[in-house]
């Protein structure tokens, strides 16, 4: 069969899907208010909750919702004590997550930096072999992509699956032993990738033959989410569970599929890895992102989402239009037109689902902004939704023909690269890790004031990194461009870049750093031991005794 007519029949099928969708949502068939409010309990719309805030900053949050609502009855104890047991079900399996997923981002930053010193100063550590470019900079990427990502996202997505569907977890021992297939496959994947042995191909550098312990790891992750989504008490899912449910299942099939043997060769190969790197983003690690940041800005605020028709509609144009984005990589490539001219067209369609995600969340925080004065968790949250937003529309501009003539093969898509999966991935999951963890060891963090170094470090070192190699990027690409300019003036224009992304990069590992050793310092108990927030359904006890 034509694969030209198979690709345009999907798509129009794609825009009827659609078109249906929005004329059921249009007559009612989605009912707005009861599917935002399902992850609040009775007494819950109107009270702040952060577990991350100090005591004097929950009490100055509280008073700036109180502004907007006016004062709410507290929750009860019999609201609280069910979420409570909902979150002791998950924590053994959140906190494995989690601390798989410390350890993670901790090796591939400090590979990163390396890399990224290596790329204006190519002589520093290379006697070593393992730490040659090409190697160093493969195990950052598996590192905090399969790693730090990953373990994160879906310790995240453990532990918010029962307060969700508000039942307990069911099946966490399946996840966990997929934790131990997906580690086991990683580090086995990584020393292959430090030993010589690598397919060469980004995003699936890891040979198939361990790649398929991430894919059975991925399946067994998935089956909690099946056994609690079938004892849930609620009668609306919330579209957190659309995204945690759609991340779950893409992965293992998008994995699984660009790791078949013998399969994929030539053009096909490069057409199938763009497929798997474009989709494993928008299908694996945005939807675990989005469903984070859905959670979280409503509850922290004590507000329901403004729009939960709106928040479908976004989900569904996600997947409808995202699937063959990844093609616009391949323009000026040995690939047919129409493939790439889809591609095109369907990264601008995707300005529909941001501006969805966009409208909703600000709509949702308007009269609100000032919490986030007190809130870390919100931080985090709101700017990782900009940078959603951000390079959303950066990468819909990034695939006209016009603009991709100058960023193709520059340092350019590296800053766009960094800006959607740190700046948007990265910051929303260390936003989520700030307001589980209290629940998880039932305890709050010991050093408030570090929440804000690393907050600082990050977002600062994340925007030096992006603005440095955006603009040494462009101009890497004009020069490139330019006919009567020989090829090395290309890159002796990129060096004082280099150096600013190795002072962001620098900036972020020492935010990392911070972050690990507070995360360490709260799990071994050390500093001001501060419980009453984190043991939320104890301390509503004791106001009432």
């Amino acid at each position: 069969m034509d694969p030209t007519f198979v690709l345009l029949s999907a798509f129009l099928i794609s825009i009827i899907a659609l078109g249906i969708f929005i004329w059921s949502m249009r007559n009612g068939a989605y009912h707005d208010s009861s599917g935002a409010n399902v992850i609040f309990t009775a007494h819950e719309v109107g009270r702040a909750e952060d577990p991350a805030a100090a005591s004097d900053s929950l009490t100055a949050l509280q008073r700036t919702v109180d502004l907007r609502q006016g004062h709410t009855t507290a929750p009860t104890d019999e609201e609280l004590v069910p979420r409570a047991e909902a979150d002791r079900s998950s924590a053994t399996v959140t906190f494995v997550f989690l601390s798989c997923a410390i350890g993670w981002l901790l090796l591939g930053s400090f590979a990163g930096l390396v890399s990224s010193v290596k790329l204006h100063d190519p002589d520093w550590l290379a006697r070593y072999e393992w730490l040659t470019f090409g190697i160093i900079r493969t195990i950052h990427l598996n590192a905090v992509i399969y790693g730090w990502s990953s373990m994160a996202g879906l310790g995240l997505a453990m532990w918010m699956l029962p307060r969700l569907l508000k039942t307990t977890l069911q099946g966490g021992r399946f996840a966990l032993l997929g934790a131990v297939l997906w580690n086991a496959g990683l580090i086995a994947g990584i020393g292959s990738v430090g030993a010589g042995f690598s397919t060469g191909l980004e995003w699936l550098e890891m040979p198939w033959q361990v790649a398929l312990l991430l894919v059975l790891g991925g399946a067994l992750i998935g089956v909690p989410l099946l056994l609690t989504v079938a004892r849930r008490t609620v009668d609306h899912l919330y579209v957190s569970v659309w995204y945690l449910g759609a991340a779950v299942f893409w992965f293992p099939i998008l994995y699984l599929v660009a790791n078949l043997p013998g399969v994929h060769f030539g053009v096909e190969q490069a057409a199938m890895n763009w497929w798997y790197g474009h989709n494993v983003l928008g299908y694996f690690f945005t939807p675990l992102s989005q469903a984070t940041i859905y959670y979280f800005i409503p509850k922290v605020i004590g507000r329901p989402l403004q729009s939960y028709t709106l928040s479908l509609l976004g989900f569904w144009t996600q997947a409808f239009f995202y699937g063959m984005v990844g093609a616009h990589h391949l323009i000026g490539g040995p690939v047919p037109s129409w493939l790439t001219t889809l591609s095109i067209v369907q990264s601008v369609m995707m300005v529909v689902p941001v501006t969805a995600f966009a409208t909703n969340h600000v709509l949702t925080m308007k009269g609100y902004w000032k919490t986030l004065v007190y809130s870390p968790t919100l931080r985090f949250m709101v700017v990782a939704a900009v940078m959603y937003v951000l390079v959303s529309l950066e990468g819909t501009v990034e695939a006209l023909r016009s603009v991709n003539t100058v960023t193709h093969f520059t340092h350019f898509t590296v800053a766009h690269a960094h800006l959607g999966m740190y700046a948007f991935v990265a910051i929303t999951l260390f936003g989520g890790i700030y307001f589980v963890m209290p629940r998880v060891v039932e305890r709050e963090w010991p050093y408030p004031r570090l929440i804000a170094a690393h907050f600082w470090l990050v977002v600062v070192g994340i925007v030096v990194y992006v603005v440095s190699l955006s603009i040494g990027g462009w101009l890497q690409g004009r020069a490139m461009l330019d006919a009567t300019r020989p090829f090395l003036d290309s890159v002796a224009v990129t060096l004082p870049w280099l150096k600013a992304r190795s002072i962001g990069g620098a900036l972020m590992t020492a935010g990392h750093a911070v972050f690990a050793v507070h995360f360490l310092a709260m799990v071994f108990d050390l500093g001001p031991r501060r419980y009453r927030a984190a043991l939320f359904h104890v301390a509503r006890s004791a106001d009432h005794a």
